[in-house]
């Protein structure tokens, strides 16, 4: 098994974390992998009433490996197409999951690594915490991410946050709805997310399953044919001469 990613199971409630913590989790193509073959296993459990989703260390998830996607550090044009599709299916697994989604938003939270507490039918996180979307500002479309995001704040402020991109404080992100709970601390933050995964395991399982279903029935969130042109279409824009400097300067 993959150290980038594990998957943790006490009870009813399942802990997948991310584990690239010397690159604040940033999201490369072998972790994407791993936390591929983490959701096999968590839709093999039987009776997983929770699966909470953390980051190791400082930073929940700093978004893509920005290595990876500049052509010039790679090698591989095909590359950064691969990661935004496995991206946006794994948004779309955990969506499908029965199972409720928790994030626990230990820290950074950036581009598609904020997409990911987006998806999650609960976010928490805490005071001090980054969270955003700067795709923008570097040149890039957040096409993968942009559907969930509507989802979770509505069409009108996801536009505003989207576009202007930047980062959010943790205490606008909660009123805007880009959050569902913000606690004080760290600390505190840990101690709230096992209150909410302890509520919901002591739920019915059939029931918390059906609600989700009708929710992303509602919601329309499992529109496969959205994810995979928002990779596409993220995968162009990242292409073009103008982004692929900016990223390179970045890099520096």
């Amino acid at each position: 098994m993959s150290e980038l990613a594990t998957l943790e199971l006490n009870g009813g409630v399942a802990t997948l974390t991310l584990r690239r913590v010397g690159q604040r989790n940033a999201l490369s193509v072998d972790l994407l992998e791993a936390l591929h073959a983490r959701m096999d296993e968590a839709d093999a459990i039987e009776g997983l009433r929770v699966l909470v989703v953390a980051g190791e260390g400082r930073a929940f998830c700093a978004g893509m490996d920005l290595k990876q996607v500049v052509v010039a550090e790679s090698g591989d044009p095909g590359l950064a197409l691969r990661l935004l599709s496995s991206l946006g299916e794994l948004t779309l697994r955990l969506r499908r999951l029965p199972a409720v989604t928790v994030a626990s938003v230990n820290g950074a939270a950036i581009g598609g690594g904020c997409g990911l507490s987006c998806v999650c039918d609960i976010s928490v996180t805490h005071e001090g915490a980054k969270l955003g979307f700067p795709e923008v500002d570097m040149g890039l479309c957040p096409a993968v991410v942009a559907p969930w995001v509507v989802r979770k704040v509505g069409a009108g402020m996801a536009r505003k946050i989207l576009l202007m991109g930047g980062l959010i404080e943790p205490g606008e992100a909660l009123r805007v709805g880009l959050v569902n709970e913000l606690v004080g601390s760290r600390e505190a933050l840990d101690e709230r997310v096992g209150e909410i995964a302890a509520r919901l395991a002591d739920a019915s399982g059939h029931a918390l399953a059906a609600t989700k279903s009708l929710l992303n029935e509602l919601d329309n969130s499992l529109d496969a044919g959205l994810i995979g042109r928002g990779a596409e279409l993220s995968a162009r824009v990242l292409a073009t001469p103008e982004a692929q400097a900016a990223l390179s300067a970045r890099l520096r």
